[in-house]
């Protein structure tokens, strides 16, 4: 077998990228997503592309945010952890699978040949998280109308919110914030994401009981891909009312209310209450994600 040659790929030969397989439905998947020529790899084995990589960021990053794009070839395992190893960009690794990827056969083999590679290369699960996608056919989530919610101006209120709410939470990736730089870490980290989302910031909402106490924050966002759900959260101290429900029937219907045609959502499959309170909106389930860390 000839060695695997890496090459990066620019504007004259980005077509190399989809001369490769798709059977986890990558492309379609990506279908909205802008992915920059020059932060496309791939592994070639005889001139044939073995494993592929494509790097993503926003429109003004200047070094991609994660690798949300990553085949690789039945029995080429060794060829995608030298494409993984050898990227001058080090970041979280997203491998999105269809829904039913654990019932069938063909699927699970490619999830499993990625997987491997990935892990060959030094790459960590992180978390495996559930990938939502509301639209109108379901109908919108009723609302409760048991809290009053406000715009709020200050970033200093949502701050404190954040810190309060994670440090309760059950999300892998606050876990690991707090776990290297404690609560105000994984509060700023969820700040500096919603400031980079390209939707305004006057849409982030705080959430009231009757009696003028705070329950809950909401963040309805855009991502570079469209309307998403960006952070649902409940204080520590008004958690068991079922508030959680609540934050997310109004994120759903401010989106809607601001001309979207579809809202996207996840969360961490081990999140039982929240995936529940995405069932009960109507929210089913279209995806899995696998989120991997590099090796460090």
């Amino acid at each position: 077998m000839t060695d695997v040659v890496i090459r990066a790929l620019d504007t004259s030969d980005a077509e190399l990228f989809d001369t490769l397989p798709d059977p986890l439905g990558a492309r379609e998947g990506h279908r909205l997503t802008r992915h920059r020529p020059d932060w496309k790899r791939v592994a070639l084995r005889d001139g044939r592309v073995v494993a592929r990589g494509a790097w993503w960021g926003g429109p003004d990053d200047s070094e991609p945010v994660n690798l949300n794009w990553f085949d690789v070839a039945e029995g080429e395992e060794e060829a995608g952890a030298a494409l993984l190893r050898s990227a001058p960009w080090q970041v979280e690794l997203e491998v999105n699978l269809p829904a039913d990827w654990r019932d069938d056969p063909a699927l699970r083999a490619a999830a499993d040949t990625l997987v491997t590679a990935a892990r060959k290369a030094g790459y960590e699960l992180l978390v495996e998280r559930l990938l939502y996608r509301w639209t109108p056919g379901v109908g919108l989530p009723e609302r409760p109308g048991r809290l009053e919610f406000r715009a709020e101006p200050d970033d200093a209120v949502f701050f404190d919110a954040l810190r309060r709410i994670h440090s309760v939470t059950l999300d892998a990736h606050a876990l690991k914030d707090i776990e290297q730089g404690g609560l105000d870490r994984a509060a700023q980290e969820e700040l500096d994401f919603f400031h980079w989302c390209p939707s305004p910031r006057e849409w982030w909402q705080v959430a009231y009981t009757p009696q003028g106490d705070m329950a809950g924050i909401h963040i309805p966002a855009h991502n570079p891909s469209g309307p998403t759900i960006g952070f649902i959260g409940v204080l520590p101290d008004q958690r068991g009312h079922g508030y959680a429900y609540d934050l997310l029937a109004e994120c759903t219907h401010f989106l809607v209310e601001q001309g979207a045609e579809f809202v996207t959502a996840a969360t961490d499959r081990g999140n039982f209450p929240m995936a529940a309170n995405f069932a009960k909106a109507g929210f089913p389930v279209v995806k899995e994600r696998l989120n991997f860390d590099p090796a460090q």
